[in-house]
This record gives structure tokens, C-alpha cells and sequence, in this order.
């Protein structure tokens, strides 16, 4: 499995926030825009403000065509959630397919750069701090979690313990998004003593089990 199907492959089992799937491209913009809608509300007033009738009012639809894809806001912020997660996927995958991985260490640094990019430019990606993360099925640990640890044992195998690494991937990854999430309530540029402290936590605590290898050539 390549690197970008470890970092994209779904679960199908998952369930969908989404009451009506789209089928045509009509609904599927129709859905599009009342997200893009609930992006711009959460950037400006936060998610606990959210409403179905701020969502239909802001993408110039009827409340009845926000509750035919969403029962209530709960489902309007998940449904955000999915959307932004798929597309920190996506976009990871990009780097990781266009970027020569050296060391574990690579892969993190992509994966926090990738996250603190995700904050400058795509509206409403602060829910994704704000909700519930995704766990991989049957597991307490994070579902990106696990697929790092997929990653980087293909990349650089030895005598890795997956278990441990993917309860380490866990820790790192609640440190990092915290710190992360602070430095773009402080800086809409992301405040960069945040990020990088955020860096140099995530990167000390992983070493404990893979070795240290960030110089401060390879940190910004």
C-alpha cells in the first residue's frame, strides 16, 4: 500500500454526519455552500453559536433545505468536521508524495505543517480542535494516529513497536494540536512561538521511543 492510500484509505463502516447523501453535482455544491456557510459563521462567532437558521440565512437557502442534509447543528458541525479532516488528508498526502521522507521525523514535521497551514486557510478548521477526535475503530487511540504508525513503519520498519508508537502518536498529537489550536487564537498567522515549541515538544516526547534526529536545520 502506498504511502498516500495509508494516509487516505476510509472506513467505510464510519458513519456519515450527512442525513442525505448528494447523488448530482447540484446537490453536491447545494451541500457544499451551506458548509461553506457554517465555515464562515464558526470563524467569525466560534461553533457553540452555530444554528441551522444562521447556516440557511448565511448560504441564502431555506431552512428546510439545511434540515433536508441536516437534522440540527450538531450534524452541521460534524458533518464541517469531515469535510475539513478529509481535506488535511488530502493535502497531506500531497506533501507526502512530492516530499523525499528521511527520517520519522519528516513525516511529523509534514503532518504539523500540513495542520498549521489548515488553520491559515481553510475556514471553519478550527472545529476540528473543537470536536471530538476521530478514534480508529474498535480503539481508544486516534484515528490518524494509527495511520502514521502504518506510515512510518512502512518508511523506516526496524524493531518499532506499533502499539507503543501508536499510543506515543496519541500523546504527541493532543500536545501538538493544543498548542497548534493556541497559536492561531493568538495570531491569525499562527503566533510562531507557539508552533514551534509546539515542534520541539512533539519531536523531544517521540524520541524517547524513535530516537532523536531534529536539528534546527530540518525545524522550521
Amino acid at each position: 500500500m502506498s504511502n498516500v492510500d495509508l494516509i487516505l484509505g476510509a472506513d467505510p463502516s464510519r458513519k456519515r454526519a450527512v442525513r442525505t447523501e448528494p447523488t448530482q453535482r447540484r446537490s453536491s455544491q447545494r451541500l457544499d455552500a451551506l458548509l461553506d456557510a457554517a465555515a464562515e459563521i464558526v470563524d467569525e462567532s466560534g461553533f457553540e453559536r452555530l444554528t441551522t437558521q444562521m447556516v440557511a440565512e448565511r448560504a441564502g437557502a431555506s431552512i428546510g433545505t439545511v434540515y433536508r442534509y441536516f437534522p440540527d447543528r450538531v450534524a452541521v458541525l460534524h458533518a464541517l468536521r469531515e469535510r475539513s479532516v478529509r481535506r488535511f488528508r488530502e493535502r497531506l498526502a500531497d506533501e507526502i508524495a512530492r516530499t523525499e521522507l528521511e527520517t520519522w521525523w519528516s513525516v511529523i514535521d509534514l503532518s504539523m505543517t500540513v495542520g498549521a497551514g489548515m488553520y491559515r486557510d481553510e475556514p471553519g478548521f478550527s472545529v476540528v480542535h473543537g470536536g471530538q477526535r476521530e478514534l480508529a475503530e474498535n480503539d481508544v487511540e486516534p484515528e490518524m494516529a494509527h495511520r502514521l504508525t502504518r506510515l512510518i513503519e512502512a518508511e523506516f520498519g526496524g524493531d518499532i513497536d506499533a502499539d507503543e508508537l501508536r499510543f506515543r502518536l496519541g500523546v504527541a498529537m493532543e500536545v501538538g494540536d493544543a498548542l497548534i489550536s493556541r497559536a492561531f487564537e493568538r495570531d491569525e498567522e499562527g503566533d510562531e512561538r507557539y508552533l514551534e515549541e509546539a515542534r520541539r515538544l512533539v519531536h523531544d516526547y517521540l524520541a524517547e521511543h524513535l530516537g532523536a534526529v531534529r536539528t534546527e536545520s530540518n525545524a522550521a
